[in-house]
């Protein structure tokens, strides 16, 4: 095979898809509650996007960034005033606007003889060298080290740890608001205000990698707005460009210090990738939009709270909004065992951490949708019943 074999594949290959659904080659459909890993915000082929990318590829696609462009210009202002930062730089990925976050608090930290960087235990980062570095699951690190220093680890939402390894030295500190690929667990309020007053009495800054928990997934358009808490710098991607490869970094005025020279990206909020993001933040930063993520993410896990009595496997129910995770008893249920047999069913559901069944369904999924996705977990669940 061509490809590098970096991913193991189920056999499926998809040629199609509208709203919560996708086609295989076979003709057969199957319901999506994986959305391109939470990056299908607004489903599959949505006529806001398709039009987006119809339009803009006509007038212009790419000229770098060497010039102005509105397209970029209207993104960077919308999502500034969204947030009440100051200034945005575009990537094509999470991974590089983790990269470009670092970077910020390295250079923000210099002149002050400060450079060492806090994360915490199950966060995920990205696959890059650095993003790696600030990643707190050994799996990913150990085949590529050594990786960048004076990076130190905090057990998650353990404030008597943080503590003990904030201090004078510390640039930055990395948080997922609710970690993702580390098993959906969400950040407890009272660390992360913790987190908060030590960078702001230490001098460094707060960055809140909302990659995936971002643009609407968790109910408010920024995953820290749902937290009393707000970071200096926020990295996001994934949802922003609704199945574009966009990314981006936004800090605060104090966090302002890149300059000319600092840093770069190619292809980085091109007027193609931009046009799209701007239809899919209008659409997602409406205020009945994200009322109603809210409520059929309330309206999921209430669904799916009975199967914590009903299957002695499944521990417990967790997450925000439509980011949902299903806790697994490992030793009686392996969780790919039951993403692999959902297929069966036609229905895409992933894993994320040791012990955890992802859900994040497009965020414009129906309670219809909701409730078919319950016929069909069900029946996976019965599936993998002892036979008698």
């Amino acid at each position: 095979m061509s490809v590098m074999q970096t991913y193991k594949r189920f056999d499926l290959n998809f040629v199609q898809g509208e709203g919560v659904y996708l086609t295989e080659k076979s003709g057969e459909k199957y319901l999506d509650f994986v959305a391109g890993i939470a990056v299908n915000a607004l489903g599959h082929s949505h006529p806001v996007i398709v039009k987006a990318i119809t339009e803009q590829a006509k007038k212009l696609i790419h000229i770098s960034n060497l010039y102005h462009d509105d397209n970029q210009i209207a993104l960077a202002h919308k999502l500034v005033s969204l947030a009440d930062h100051h200034a945005v730089f575009f990537t094509n990925s999470g991974t590089e606007a983790i990269e470009g976050a670092l970077k910020v608090a390295r250079k923000y930290g210099k002149d002050k003889g400060k450079s060492k960087i806090l994360y915490m235990t199950d966060s995920f980062h990205g696959r890059t060298m650095g993003a790696l570095a600030v990643t707190g699951q050994a799996k990913y690190q150990e085949p590529f080290a050594p990786l960048i220093g004076d990076v130190v680890e905090v057990s998650f939402n353990n404030r008597e740890d943080f503590l003990a390894k904030m201090d004078d030295k510390v640039c930055g500190v990395i948080i997922e608001p609710v970690q993702g690929e580390g098993g959906i667990n969400p950040v407890d309020p009272e660390f992360l205000k913790t987190i908060k007053e030590a960078c702001d009495d230490k001098d460094a800054l707060l960055i809140f990698d909302e990659v995936q928990a971002g643009i609407g997934r968790t109910g408010t358009f920024f995953a820290y707005q749902g937290f009393d808490v707000v970071p200096d710098v926020i990295a996001m991607a994934k949802g922003l460009g609704g199945g574009v490869p966009i990314g981006a970094l936004m800090v605060n005025q104090r966090a302002d210090v890149l300059t000319f020279g600092d840093h770069g990206c190619t292809f980085g909020g091109n007027p193609l990738v931009t046009a799209v993001s701007r239809a899919v933040v209008d659409v997602i930063s409406d205020e009945d939009f994200l009322e109603a993520v809210k409520a059929k993410g309330a309206y999921f896990k209430e669904k799916l709270l009975p199967l914590v009595a009903a299957y002695d496997y499944i521990k417990g129910i967790k997450g925000r909004g439509l980011m949902v995770g299903v806790t697994i008893d490992t030793e009686k249920m392996a969780p790919g065992t039951i993403v692999s047999e959902a297929i069966k069913h036609k229905l895409l559901i992933v894993g994320a951490g040791k012990d955890t069944i992802r859900l994040v369904p497009p965020l414009v999924v129906t309670y219809e949708e909701i409730d078919e996705f319950m016929v069909r977990f069900k029946n996976t669940l019965e599936a993998l019943k002892p036979q008698a």
